[in-house]
């Protein structure tokens, strides 16, 4: 060997060599044992040769079933190791996209702040010019003012924000309209008198809602009550009126007839006053009739007030 073999040679592991070389005897003298063991013990009795000959097989054969399940638990104990780091990887993705979530919301949050109040800034421009400037026609005013709320309606609109304004009679939706309180009026009894202060709402979704006053209803049922009353006094009047007809034309005739029997010399004037004074009679029942029947519509008008009082 030259000198230079000598030098690049690796020294040999004296430790690892003593391993091989006391494995190497170990297994040689199980195998020697496991061969003469069995003719040992057949010499003596061959049935128990035979047993000890099928337990060393089944040792044999349980022995590579070891070997078997170890390299499977290896194998699987490296599957869980990927496993383990594949799922490190993926939380890491994730939480990762959950910031750049996070982000692009903010910004598109942003985003439409920024075009929202650009267009505010137009409508709060307007006021203040017009609170700039001096001049006391109250009318143009006005007028600026009118203008610049429908620039501003035309801001909300465009954001699809609309008015919840809703007009009397219709009836009340609690999802978007709040009852303030319950007042007097000639609507149906409990649908809307008034709007106090309208609401708004967003695409169906509602921001504020309307408050309303709701009618009990008491205006109506006067309403309905004086209705009916002058109805029954018209009705009276009208049949008053063809009574009279009537009787005008009977003592019209009456008195014709007079005339005839006058001229005729059959009647005299006593005949015409006895006619005058039934018509006068007739006229005074009529009038006590009529007033004793306006005395009773007055007092169930009376009762039915008392009542509603009540």
């Amino acid at each position: 060997m030259s000198e230079d073999e000598g030098t690049d040679a690796t020294p040999a592991d004296p430790d690892a060599d003593a391993e091989d070389g006391a494995s190497e005897p170990a297994e040689e003298e199980a195998y020697t044992i496991g061969e003469q063991l069995p003719k040992a013990v057949a010499e003596h009795d061959e049935e128990l040769g035979d047993e000890v000959r099928q337990l060393l097989e089944k040792a044999v054969e349980l022995d590579g079933r070891v070997d078997e399940l170890e390299a499977a638990v290896e194998e699987r104990d490296e599957e869980v190791e990927d496993l383990e780091d594949r799922l490190k990887r993926k939380q890491a993705d994730f939480q990762n996209y959950k910031k750049r979530a996070k982000k692009r919301q903010d910004q598109i949050r942003d985003r439409a702040t920024e075009d929202l109040v650009e267009r505010l800034l137009d409508v709060r421009d307007n006021l203040k010019r017009a609170v700039d400037q001096d001049h006391d026609d109250v009318e143009s005013i006005r007028e600026g003012v009118k203008m610049t709320l429908k620039e501003f309606d035309r801001v909300l609109d465009a954001e699809d924000v609309s008015e919840v304004d809703p007009d009397p009679g219709e009836a009340v939706d609690p999802q978007r309209h709040e009852v303030m309180v319950r007042v007097e009026s000639d609507q149906p009894e409990d649908t809307i008198a008034e709007v106090y202060k309208p609401g708004y709402e967003m695409s169906d979704k509602v921001l504020e809602t309307a408050q309303v006053t709701v009618s009990d209803g008491s205006e109506t049922s006067e309403a309905e009550t004086d209705d009916g009353a002058a109805e029954d006094d018209e009705t009276e009047a009208a049949d008053a009126g063809d009574d009279g007809e009537a009787e005008a034309i009977e003592l019209d005739g009456e008195i014709d007839e007079g005339s005839d029997d006058a001229d005729g010399g059959g009647t005299d004037g006593d005949d015409v006053e006895e006619i005058d004074l039934e018509a006068e009679e007739r006229e005074s029942a009529e009038s006590d009739d009529r007033e004793v029947s306006e005395a009773s519509d007055d007092a169930i008008s009376d009762a039915i007030d008392d009542d509603e009082g009540r």
